[in-house]
């Protein structure tokens, strides 16, 4: 029984595939809004998958089959190739060649072995590509403006900055989950609206202000005490 439940995890994580594949049905379709909402179930199946892995004992239980690489898998797709779809399919850059950028950039960030530190922090932008496109999109923001965010958090990948691990790291971790699951809940019901009130979206952008100011402060932190 235990097997099976490991198994049960690895086969929810392995969903969020399905769920990928079906945006991007969606986003070819030119249904924006469901494939907003499809990117957004990724988001909550992967917020959640590791706690459910560490309760079930899925290494203890499958010690032959690497979760950590389906999440990886599972993630380069719904964190990065269904935004980079959506970034062209919404006309959301100048250019589709510039979706090269982010796709580069998440390449590396993945095959970091640093790219997640001992005490639980990322190592670069962390490849919150859904997140980035999706404001694009709601914001109704122009190409070039879309170009230069694109670009911004593309050159982030490759700066040794800490970024929290949510779900991970010790530093506030109620505070920053109560925070991020508010936001997810209440970012999911203005992004599958018909017409969003824009001032709701620019509100919603309170959650990554404070999840990316945070992250920027603890290196101000660790920094100091280094320097000390």
């Amino acid at each position: 029984m235990r097997a099976v439940l490991a198994w049960g995890v690895h086969l929810y994580t392995a969903s969020s595939a399905a769920f990928g594949v079906w945006a991007l049905f969606a986003l070819f379709s030119h249904e924006y809004r469901l494939a907003i909402y499809l990117m957004l179930l990724t988001m909550v199946i992967d917020s959640t998958d590791g706690a459910l892995a560490r309760a079930a004992d899925v290494k203890g239980r499958i010690p032959w089959f690497d979760g950590s690489k389906l999440d990886d898998i599972v993630d380069y797709f719904t964190y990065v190739i269904v935004p980079a779809c959506l970034l062209v399919e919404a006309g959301l850059l100048p250019d589709p060649l510039w979706v090269v950028a982010p796709l580069l950039a998440a390449c590396y960030q993945f095959s970091r072995a640093d790219a997640k530190t001992a005490d639980h922090f990322f190592l670069g932008f962390p490849s919150y590509w859904n997140v980035v496109a999706i404001y694009l999109y709601l914001l109704d923001v122009r190409p070039e403006v879309g170009l230069w965010w694109v670009l911004g958090f593309s050159i982030a990948s490759f700066i040794p900055l800490r970024y929290l691990y949510p779900s991970r790291s010790r530093i506030l971790r109620p505070l920053t989950l109560a925070v991020l699951a508010a936001w997810l809940f209440g970012f999911s019901w203005i992004a599958v609206r018909p017409d969003p009130d824009p001032l709701w979206v620019w509100l919603s952008l309170l959650a990554p202000a404070y999840y990316l100011g945070l992250s920027l402060l603890l290196n101000v932190f660790t920094l100091r005490e280094e320097q000390t």
